[in-house]
């Protein structure tokens, strides 16, 4: 049986990150290879300027370091990133400094940290 490419470039298309990110474990474990060693060493000549880019870090930690002055809304605030119900997010707000949420995009976590601190916490990006 032969291998039909657009098949399965299909069937890639319609993964979610997440199983696309499974696939590549997957990949890397069968056969002993890593997707990041390809990247740097596909530089070439360039080689140098590919590594810093393997290392660009994609996912971010929003971390509450503390709840400030306004408890109740930054209990609020982290109801509304989290989904969390009253009493966890209580929780995670007296228990800083905890993760609010965790491997998001960079802009994602941006956003994060700023509903925390206009809501009156003090929190980062890690």
């Amino acid at each position: 049986m032969a291998f039909d490419k657009d098949a399965f470039l299909t069937s890639l298309d319609s993964m979610s990150v997440m199983e696309l990110n499974d696939l590549v474990k997957a990949i890397e474990e069968k056969f002993g290879v890593s997707a990041a060693d390809v990247a740097v060493a596909g530089g070439g000549a360039g080689g140098g300027a590919a590594a810093p880019a393997a290392e660009e870090k994609t996912e971010f930690n929003v971390v509450l370091t503390g709840a400030g002055a306004n408890k109740v809304g930054v209990i609020k605030a982290v109801r509304e990133l989290t989904g969390l119900g009253l009493k966890e997010a209580k929780d995670l707000v007296d228990g800083a400094p905890k993760n609010v949420k965790e491997a998001i995009a960079k802009a994602d976590a941006e956003a994060a940290v700023k509903k925390l601190t206009e809501a009156g916490a003090k929190a980062e990006m890690k």
